[in-house]
């Protein structure tokens, strides 16, 4: 995939240091999604990629075979439960990480949120923020929640059905 394999670069490119909070890529792709169906098929459902600071996994949704696998929807698995839709593509995602938010998802939902509003930014969030603008023309998403908001709005009621083919139930706030 080649805007993640972007990032990845960027990602190596620098001091390992934060450019958005509490997000890593991670070097395995691999499925995620275990103890939440017996069906095995579920897991294949999901793919992988990154994680926050807390241990939520963050996924492709193989929502279909698209030629583009970076338009597959994007969802987050809760360390702590729950399962939500994040982003309706990778770039959609990155313009989320450049808000410089942590992801906090929950059974029901996903928020981004500042947990220390005296923080000052990661350390290589400015960096970022100009390699998305000049690699992507892409900016930061002006409302991280609204975006969420909207992927919920797009993908919600097909993501529940999909789900709920495996026995699996989400409960939107």
């Amino acid at each position: 995939m080649p805007e993640l394999e972007l990032l990845r670069q960027f990602d190596g490119s620098g001091p390992r240091e934060f450019f958005a909070s509490g997000f890593e890529l991670t070097d395995d792709d691999d499925e995620v999604g275990e103890g939440y169906s017996e069906d095995p098929e579920f897991a294949r459902g999901f793919l992988a990629f990154a994680a926050n600071s807390t241990g939520s996994r963050i996924a492709f949704w193989r929502i279909d075979d698209r030629p583009d696998p970076s338009t597959l929807p994007i969802v987050a698995f809760g360390d702590e439960g729950g399962i939500s839709l994040v982003a309706r593509s990778l770039r959609e995602l990155f313009q989320l990480l450049a808000c410089d938010m942590d992801l906090w998802v929950y059974p029901g939902g996903l928020d981004f949120v500042r947990w220390d509003e005296d923080a000052g930014p990661s350390q290589r969030h400015g960096e970022y923020v100009a390699w998305l603008e000049a690699r992507f023309g892409l900016a930061p998403a002006s409302d991280p929640n609204a975006v969420v908001e909207a992927t919920t709005a797009e993908l919600g009621e097909a993501f529940d059905a999909w789900m709920a083919r495996f026995g699996v139930e989400n409960n939107w706030d």
